[in-house]
Order: structure tokens, then C-alpha cells, then sequence
């Protein structure tokens, strides 16, 4: 069980959503021009999870996922966003890809078979002080790393599979000042802009961007494909940058928004004996009541 408390901004002498507006306008770091020849700049943002047919733990000291407890890996949905920033790179012989992961430096391994699946390159952001990063410092950190790689995509999967924020690729969108398209079941990219549909309530929605811009995709998407050997031999010559909080010119103890942190956790109860009901002619009526009192109804 957690409690949570949002931490107030610092105070500031300006309106702080006009200070937000010009750190949008005026990016810490402009954009580098793309290779020669390159007709799409793709970021993929992908993260190594706790893998999901594992036990899941959090430890009751940190609050934090005991990442111990279970084998790491590629977070599913992740590498379902390379595989479509690589569909399109397999059409488009100009296009760039580069795989982004803020991960701990024991991740390297589950970025660099990113490599191995095709990625042109790696940016992984290493710094002891995001141990326990919330939402937003997360997507301040990646974005100020997007804009420092340059970009005219960011793919990202709609939410990980530890945390489940869902949030993340709004976040960065507003960080980068660029439309975003969320929830995407399908994804075409061109030179200009993407397009994609969405599920909604309704029926199904059809969304288009100008790029720069930011989306993300769902698990209707196709899986990850697998690196072939070829694949792992030529990951291992392929750029592998890594990046600090001083790199980015990020400072992780600035509080200038609100924080979320962890106040107290506790385990979670054992489950209790279920309610067993006999039929004896009236068992209808006690489910029926069974349900009311526990708001089932």
C-alpha cells in the first residue's frame, strides 16, 4: 500500500507555466542534423522490465521493484515500437534509427539486443540519482535526451509493464512542445508527418501529425522480431553512448514541478478464505446479497 505526497514547486519570482513555456521554445540542447542521406530520424524509447511470467516484488525498504527477485528484460511493448520504427527503416534505406533508454547500467545488455534486432545506434541515460525517478522527472530526463540525439519521431509503447504510468509519452510530448498521437493500433510514417488509427469507444479514429512529433502504439501492433546471428555480431560495433544528469544538463534535486514520492509501504494482506454457498433453494437471493454488500452489483 502506498501513500503518496506531492512535493510544491520551488518558489519563483516568474509564472512558472511561462517558465515552462520557454524551457519548450528553448531546448537545452537544439537538435543535431541528421546523418547524411537520412530521410527519418526514428527514436525508440524502450525499458528493461522485471520480466512478466516472474515473480513480481517490491522491496519493503525502497518501495522500489526488486529487480533481484526476477530475470530482466525487454520490456514486450518496447520492442513492439522498434519493430515499427524498423518496418519502416526496412522500407526506407535512409531512415535512422536509435534506441533510448533511461536504465540502470546492468540494462546494457537488453539495449544492445535492440542493436542486434537492427537499431543503428543506442542512448542509454546512467546516474545513480534517478534511483526511484517519478513520472515527471522520467520524462523530463528522457526528453532533454531526445533533443540531445535530435529527432523527427519518437515511438515509444503506450505504457511498461512494471510501472504502467501511461502517461510517459504525453509527458515528453509536452516536454518537446510536439503533437503527440497516443494508443495507436497502427502506424504509417512517411518523410512529413504520421498517421495511424486509434480504437476508441465510438469506433475507430484516424489521427495525423506533422513531424516532428511523438506516439504511441499498442499491443495490436506486430511482435519484436528476433536478431538474427548476423545481428548480434554487427550490435557490437554499433554507436553506444551513454549519458549522465550532467550531460543533460538535468538537475534531478531541482524541484521546480511537482514530485511524487513514496511515504510508506507496507506488504500486502494475505488473501482471506473465500464465501462458500450451498444451495439449499434460496442461493439466488444470498448471491444476490453477497454481491450488494460487497458493491459487486
Amino acid at each position: 500500500m502506498f501513500r503518496w505526497r506531492r512535493i510544491p514547486a520551488s518558489p519563483s519570482p516568474r509564472n512558472p507555466c511561462e517558465r515552462w513555456a520557454d524551457e519548450r521554445r528553448e531546448p537545452a540542447h537544439e537538435r543535431e542534423p541528421a546523418k547524411e542521406g537520412a530521410q527519418v530520424r526514428i527514436v525508440v524509447l524502450i525499458k528493461e522490465v522485471p520480466d512478466t511470467y516472474s515473480d513480481r516484488k517490491l522491496s519493503l525498504e525502497t518501495g522500489l521493484a526488486d529487480r533481484d527477485a526476477s530475470e530482466s528484460v525487454l520490456d514486450e511493448i518496447g520492442g513492439r515500437a522498434l519493430e515499427v520504427a524498423l518496418s519502416y527503416a526496412d522500407q526506407n534505406p535512409g531512415a535512422e534509427v536509435v534506441v533510448l533508454s533511461m536504465a540502470p547500467e546492468s540494462a546494457q545488455a537488453s539495449i544492445r539486443k535492440s542493436l542486434a534486432m537492427g537499431a543503428g545506434s543506442a542512448v542509454q541515460v546512467v546516474d545513480d540519482r534517478l534511483l526511484g525517478a517519478d513520472l515527471g522527472l522520467t520524462a523530463q530526463v528522457l526528453a532533454a535526451a531526445v533533443q540531445r540525439v535530435g529527432f523527427d519521431l519518437v515511438v515509444t509503447g503506450n505504457q511498461s509493464t512494471d510501472g504502467s504510468g501511461g502517461v510517459i509519452p504525453a509527458m515528453v510530448a509536452e516536454r518537446l512542445g510536439v503533437p503527440q498521437l497516443t494508443a495507436l493500433t497502427s502506424v504509417e510514417i512517411t518523410e512529413s508527418a504520421v498517421r495511424g488509427t486509434r480504437a476508441t469507444d465510438e469506433g475507430v479514429a484516424t489521427v495525423s501529425a506533422p513531424l516532428p512529433a511523438v506516439i504511441s502504439i499498442m499491443e495490436a501492433l506486430p511482435d519484436a522480431r528476433f536478431p538474427s546471428f548476423k545481428g548480434v555480431k554487427a550490435a557490437k560495433k554499433k554507436p553506444f553512448e551513454t549519458l549522465s544528469l550532467d550531460d543533460l544538463g538535468v538537475d534531478a534535486e531541482l524541484v521546480d514541478a511537482p514530485r511524487s514520492i513514496v511515504m510508506a509501504i507496507a506488504r500486502k494482506p494475505p488473501r482471506g478464505a473465500g464465501v462458500k454457498i450451498v444451495d439449499e433453494g434460496d442461493a439466488g437471493i444470498r448471491l444476490a446479497q453477497f454481491l450488494i454488500q460487497n458493491r459487486l452489483a
